[in-house]
C-alpha cells in the first residue's frame, strides 16, 4: 500500500475543520474525517490523478490538490513521493490557497 505522510498543519488543519464542522453536527463532522481518509488513500494509491496547481511561486511546483468526496468545497494539497503522497494541507476552496501554501512551505513544521 502506498504511504500517506502527513505535514503537522494538515493535521492542523483537519483538527479545525472537523471542530468546525461538528459544532452543526457531529455525524458530518465524523463523515467528513472518514471521507479524508478515503481521499488521502486514492490519491496515496494514484498520484496522478489530478493535475499540477498552476501557482505563480515555483517552490510551489508539483503540487497537486484533489476534492474531497462530498465535501467539494474542501480540498486536499499534496505532492507525490517515492513511496506515496505527503499531504501538505486540507483547506476550504474559497480561502487565498497560494498565499497560504507560500507561507507554510517557506517554513518547517
Amino acid at each position: 500500500m502506498s504511504e500517506v505522510n502527513k505535514r503537522p498543519q494538515a493535521i492542523r488543519d483537519l483538527i479545525e475543520l472537523a471542530t468546525y464542522i461538528a459544532e452543526d453536527s457531529l455525524d458530518i463532522s465524523d463523515r467528513f474525517l472518514a471521507f479524508v481518509e478515503e481521499t488521502f488513500k486514492k490519491v496515496a494509491q494514484m498520484p496522478g490523478i489530478s493535475k499540477p496547481c498552476q501557482f505563480f511561486n515555483t517552490t510551489l511546483a508539483g503540487v497537486r490538490q484533489y476534492a474531497i468526496k462530498g465535501f467539494r468545497k474542501y480540498i486536499v494539497f499534496y505532492r507525490p513521493t517515492e513511496l506515496g503522497v505527503e499531504i501538505l494541507r486540507v483547506i476550504h476552496g474559497a480561502r487565498d490557497i497560494e498565499a497560504i501554501l507560500d507561507e507554510d512551505l517557506g517554513k518547517d513544521d
